[in-house]
């Protein structure tokens, strides 16, 4: 079973980092310093869309264990006698109800959001369960 990124991100990523030098030519034309600071984030914005884009993979799992990208793009295989816990983290801040996906495996955690996953955190705690009474 795999997760991966929902394919909505990269897009509106990558038309965020199209809108903003259209911003700074609208409010800051002559000013060289907003410039290069909208070239400096639009290169971030457009690199973390290519990694949506090129490794949309975010947690892959099967009867021995698990594969979570950790960093920006290793890999991390963690056999299911690592992990300690899996379970889904619900948090409200700001009027804003958010869950994420926390996998324990002792020297790590691993945090994944629904955008991330591309399913409801809560679904694929019990995808995962599955697997692991399976093994």
């Amino acid at each position: 079973m795999q997760w991966r990124v929902r394919p909505v991100l990269p897009v509106a990523k990558l038309i965020g980092a199209a809108a903003l030098p259209v911003l700074v030519a609208g409010f800051a034309p002559d000013d060289l310093s907003r410039w290069a600071l909208a070239a400096v984030v639009t290169a971030g914005i457009v690199a973390w869309a290519l990694r949506d884009l090129l490794i949309p993979v975010r947690l892959a799992a099967d009867a021995d264990g698990v594969t979570v990208l950790a960093g920006f793009a290793r890999r991390r295989r963690l056999p299911w006698s690592q992990i300690e816990t899996v379970r889904v983290e619900t948090g409200t801040r700001r009027g804003l109800r958010s869950e994420l996906l926390e996998i324990d495996a002792g020297d790590a955690v691993y945090l994944l959001s629904a955008n991330q996953l591309g399913a409801i955190p809560e679904d694929v705690a019990l995808a995962l369960a599955d697997l692991r009474t399976v093994s």
